[in-house]
């Protein structure tokens, strides 16, 4: 009788099941996000500094974006800008993501709070988006703390649909009326019944609200009514390239906002990814 022999095939990550490659697909993008954010802080502001005998420089082995107007290097005001709008995204991301929480669960007290809850929901997505911010930027001073309270104030609305959507859904469940039959206040079924089963949908919203916001936030800032113009964000850097442009600067505007179109992506594809793994119905082990 033949033999066959069994070879042993090196592993890769083609040959790996769904889990596993989710898995390494959010390490590596979280590790390039978090890389960017870190060595944003590692760059200080002196180190920009200006040198007009390199105005105005194509990209190069030593300046890879290029050098602007004033002969200031771009990949590291471009790798700064992009750490601030990280930063920005984190902090009105915590904002929303709170909103969203206490109106969703809010929402499950009665059906008059129910109402209300989609009443507010519904009002504040009738109002444009950006002009929303802007009001609510101005309205708090402007600068950094102004951004972050306009993107935080504004981002909340889609979230707080899902979580409302849900706990309706579990409102209904078995356990929730026993609990009530037992003498369990609305409070407590809310933290103990209704706010576990949504963890996983405010997790995935708190992701995917980031790129939203960082683009928001580098929307306004464009437009002049965000953060400082001293400040090196990508707002404001797409917004001064626009002088220079029709000069044949094109790098100017094209690496800073390639490079935001990319952080965005990475963030929509982590939160993708992490949805896989939360829910049941795509999760594969």
């Amino acid at each position: 009788m033949k033999t066959t022999k069994k070879t042993n095939k090196p592993w890769t990550l083609y040959h790996a099941n769904l889990r596993t490659k989710t898995l390494v697909i959010i390490s590596i993008s979280s590790i390039l996000l978090i890389s960017i954010f870190l060595s944003s802080y590692l760059i200080k502001p002196d180190s920009i500094i200006t040198n007009f005998t390199s105005a105005n420089q194509m990209p190069s082995l030593e300046h890879l974006f290029g050098t602007d107007w004033m002969g200031r290097d771009m990949f590291t005001r471009t790798i700064s800008g992009l750490g601030l709008s990280i930063g920005v995204g984190a902090f009105a991301s915590l904002i929303s993501t709170f909103i969203a929480i206490v109106l969703g669960l809010f929402s499950s007290f009665n059906k008059f709070t129910d109402e209300l809850v989609a009443g507010i929901i519904d009002l504040f997505s009738s109002i444009p988006h950006i002009l929303l911010i802007i009001l609510v930027s101005i309205s708090f001073g402007g600068g950094f703390y102004g951004v972050i309270m306009g993107v935080g104030l504004t981002h909340w609305t889609p979230l707080a649909r899902v979580l409302r959507a849900e706990i309706k859904k579990i409102k209904t469940s078995k356990y929730v009326k026993l609990s009530k039959e037992f003498g369990k206040s609305k409070l407590w079924i809310a933290k103990n019944h209704m706010l576990p089963l949504v963890i996983s949908q405010i997790i995935v919203g708190v992701i995917l609200m980031f790129p939203h916001a960082i683009m928001h936030e580098a929307s306004i800032t464009f437009l002049g009514f965000g953060l400082s113009p001293h400040q090196p964000a990508i707002g404001i850097i797409l917004a001064e390239s626009m002088n220079y442009l029709t000069s044949g600067f094109w790098w100017l505007a094209f690496y800073p906002g390639l490079s935001l179109l990319l952080v965005v992506l990475i963030f929509d594809l982590i939160g993708e990814n992490i949805n896989k793994l939360l829910n049941p119905q795509s999760a594969q082990t």
